[in-house]
């Protein structure tokens, strides 16, 4: 009784994502599959995944391992950590997905957090990664990197202009 008097009258903030149920959007589905088919380019798909919700996956980490008196090993701690892979050309990349499907496809282990294309990538630019990808386990996987990633994790969008895409930049609008 005492602790709930405590936190009487406080609330906690919303995450932005309140009614999600983790499924991958269809807009973003269409995007991807579009893109996956040749009859959507690669900005076209950015677009629609950048406005989107992304799941970026966080794992348990050994950080402690003590012994027993018979010499095995027990954890004695852990901490959770984002995911960082390594490309077959030596450059890192964060992990995120589009739905918890794909992310049980990848590890049924990890935890999904839910974040806004923006925040996921300049998560991936302080984790010093060079990519942002975006599904890799299937159905299509989707990789944002370069001046993209820099774009995105400025909070730029990409818009229409002509008949091409350009970013702008956020007050430009």
């Amino acid at each position: 009784m005492e602790q709930q008097d405590r936190f009487a009258g406080r609330t906690l903030p919303a995450p932005g994502f309140a009614d999600d149920d983790g499924a991958a959007a269809p807009e973003v589905t269409a995007a991807l599959a579009s893109y996956d088919a040749g009859t959507a380019d690669h900005l076209a798909t950015l677009a629609v995944v950048a406005d989107s919700r992304l799941l970026v996956p966080v794992v348990a980490v050994l950080g402690e391992v003590e012994h027993d008196e018979r010499g095995l090993a027990h954890d004695k701690s852990s901490d959770m950590a984002t995911v960082l892979m390594t490309g077959r050309d030596g450059r890192t990349a964060l992990l995120a997905f589009t739905g918890d499907e794909s992310l049980r496809r990848w590890n049924p282990e990890a935890r999904p957090v839910p974040v806004r294309g923006d925040l996921a990538a300049r998560s991936a630019l302080q984790d010093g990664a060079a990519a942002l990808v975006v599904d890799i386990a299937g159905p299509v996987r989707f990789v944002v990197a370069g001046d993209d990633l820099d774009a995105l994790a400025r909070g730029w969008r990409l818009a229409r202009v002509g008949d091409g895409w350009a970013w702008i930049g956020a007050g430009a609008e």
